[in-house]
């Protein structure tokens, strides 16, 4: 089958002196594999540009085997047609107008309440430079009927963890942290940045079970967890906003963030996470 239809044309760039001829936006008809493959990850809910990069690293100078990203936005907005067009294009994702935090509603009554809180000032600098592996960075996401899903964010590596929670008070918050941590080593667990929201009002009880440092950020600085948030926002393709976030099991949280954690990142020269993190374990075992 070919998934995006489009009319059969070659064009040439020239990169590094070398002419290499690749595929444009139309010139994927006599190529159904490529269409396929592309087709396949973006109803994995993998973005063009991710799609492009992956295409390029996974096939390096085989350009009939690669495509822009310019080229799969233009063939699906011009070219698709009917359920198929419909189709892929609800995979794509929504675009924002506004800059905002997207989880002010769940902060607003938290802030400065948290005691002996140790400021997001104090980290060490191999912390703010993703020098090493192992410092993380979390959040809840919250959806009707108060049900909340703790997020956990490796800052080198950009994976994803998510934990079920009962609620957002800082006894369930706090057990479910504990649980996830105890599946890593504990070089991979080292420090966890989190907001002042009142669910980590009992950190101590999570340092004393992990060893693992606690920081918090500046009220109302939610880029200060700038990988949070970007993971917060790519999650709402699967946890919409105003749903039962309680109905997901933790099996199926899991699977959704495996999906993401399978997703080639631009800022990882289109590496996985997965891949990313699976270099970490590597490294300390």
């Amino acid at each position: 089958m070919v998934a995006l239809r489009v009319i059969a044309r070659r064009h040439q760039i020239r990169r590094h002196g070398t002419v290499l001829c690749v595929l444009s936006y139309a010139s994927w008809l006599g190529h159904p594999a490529l269409a396929h493959a592309v087709s396949a990850k973006l109803r994995r809910k993998w973005s063009p540009e991710q799609v492009a990069g992956w295409l390029k690293r996974a096939f390096p100078g085989e350009a009939h085997k690669q495509v822009s990203h310019e080229t799969i936005y233009r063939s699906l907005y011009i070219q698709a047609r009917g359920v198929l067009k419909k189709e892929l294009l609800e995979h794509l994702r929504a675009k924002r107008t506004v800059r905002r935090s997207r989880h002010a509603s769940l902060k607003r009554n938290g802030l400065g309440q948290i005691k002996d809180a140790v400021s997001i000032s104090e980290r060490p600098a191999e912390v703010e430079d993703r020098a090493v592996p192992g410092h993380w960075e979390g959040d809840l996401i919250g959806g009707s009927k108060n049900s909340y899903i703790a997020t956990l964010v490796e800052r080198q590596s950009r994976y994803v963890m998510l934990v079920k929670v009962a609620n957002k008070d800082t006894e369930s918050v706090i057990s479910g942290l504990i649980k996830s941590a105890q599946r890593l080593p504990r070089e991979l667990y080292k420090s966890l940045t989190w907001d002042r929201g009142k669910e980590l009002a009992d950190h101590p009880r999570l340092t004393m079970a992990t060893d693992v440092d606690v920081y918090f950020c500046d009220p109302q600085s939610p880029w200060q967890r700038g990988s949070n948030e970007n993971t917060s926002r790519l999650l709402r393709q699967y946890l919409p906003r105003g749903t039962d976030l309680s109905v997901h099991s933790q099996a199926k949280l899991s699977a959704i963030a495996r999906q993401l954690n399978e997703r080639p990142r631009k800022t990882l020269q289109y590496q996985t996470p997965a891949e990313k993190f699976a270099e970490c374990v590597a490294s300390i075992s």
